[in-house]
This record gives structure tokens, sequence and C-alpha cells, in this order.
């Protein structure tokens, strides 16, 4: 049986070299994985005020899929030296209570950035909101796009053939430390 993967951008922009590195790891993805994309540009800014009546539908959908989904493949770009605001958001409005879907979900990261340091510093604030959320991140390969502007062709198309060694690789280790982590989680409730 394939494993689900719920994957998510950290950026709003269609033509985004993050969306275009999701595009790229659908492309790649090993047999036995199926990579979803979720949107979360619908996602309104988090408001307390707002979650005391209830989860707007497109969160609630978004808690779902989490929750449904064997692993999470994030992708983000690095804004200010750090993780996005809309992704930030996203991950804020699902992980509140009651019932957080990220708690024990195997994930990976990856991002692109035109600048010489990739998403270094986002990915690792990104990280440590996993740490907390009680995720479990595959730690290998990191994928920390340089340059992205060199990368990718004017079709959209990721050229650099080592990244996307690296972007396979990744998935290979993401569904194996899924497989891991669910063999696990079985002897420990049996």
């Amino acid at each position: 049986m394939a494993l689900n993967v719920l994957a998510f951008v950290g950026s709003l922009r269609q033509g985004s070299y993050n969306r275009l590195l999701l595009k790229a790891a659908m492309e790649l993805q090993p047999v036995g994985l199926e990579i979803e994309n979720f949107d979360i540009a619908p996602i309104p800014v988090y408001n307390e005020d707002v979650r005391e009546m209830g989860f707007p539908p497109v969160v609630e959908t978004f808690r779902e899929k989490i929750r449904a989904a064997d692993a999470l493949l994030v992708v983000t770009p690095e804004y200010n030296y750090s993780m996005p605001g809309v992704l930030k958001n996203a991950i804020d409005w699902a992980s509140r209570p009651p019932d957080q879907p990220f708690n024990d979900k195997p994930a990976a990261i990856m991002g692109a950035s035109g600048s010489l340091l990739g998403t270094v510093r986002a990915q690792y604030d990104l990280r440590r909101s996993c740490v907390f959320l009680n995720m479990h991140l595959v730690n290998k390969p990191e994928i920390m796009i340089t340059q992205a502007h060199n990368k990718f062709d004017a079709s959209g198309r990721l050229m650099d053939e080592t990244t996307r060694k690296l972007i396979a690789e990744l998935l290979v280790n993401l569904a194996a430390w899924t497989r891991r982590l669910k063999v696990s989680n079985t002897d420990k409730s049996n």
C-alpha cells in the first residue's frame, strides 16, 4: 500500500522556486509514495477569537489532511532569515488544540532560495517548531538549494542533476523513516 505524503509550500507566489521544487519532488516520488499538495494560501491570519468560535473550514480540512497523511513534506523559502509568515501561520492554525495533528508525524523539509545560503535559517526555525510539535524529521539529505535561479530552466523544470538525486534520496528516506516509525508504533501498542 502506498504511503500518502501531504506537502505544503511556504510561498504563495504561483511561480516560486519552492513551488517548482515541490513539482520536481512530485516527478521524482518513488514507487509506493504519493505526494498530495495542499495550498495554504486560503488559510486566514491566525486569530484566537476566531478559533474560539471553531476552526475555519479550510483550517479544518488542513488539519484532517495532516492527520490522515502518513508523512509530511514541507517546502519553505527563507524570508528575513526565517520561515515565511504564511507557513508559520498555517502551522499555528493547524497545531491548536484539541488533538493537534502534527504529533508523532514523520516529516521532511526542503527549500530553495536565490541566496548563497539557501534556506538554512528558515529550515532551522522550522525544525525548532517541528520539535515542539513532536514531529519526527528526516535528517539527511538536507535540501537547501542555493542560487535557485540557476537550477531551473525557463519552463520551471529543475535541471540540476545533483539536486534531483538529493530530492529522490530524501523521498526514499522519508518513505523508509515513515515505515520504520509505523512498525515501532505498532510494536509499542501490542
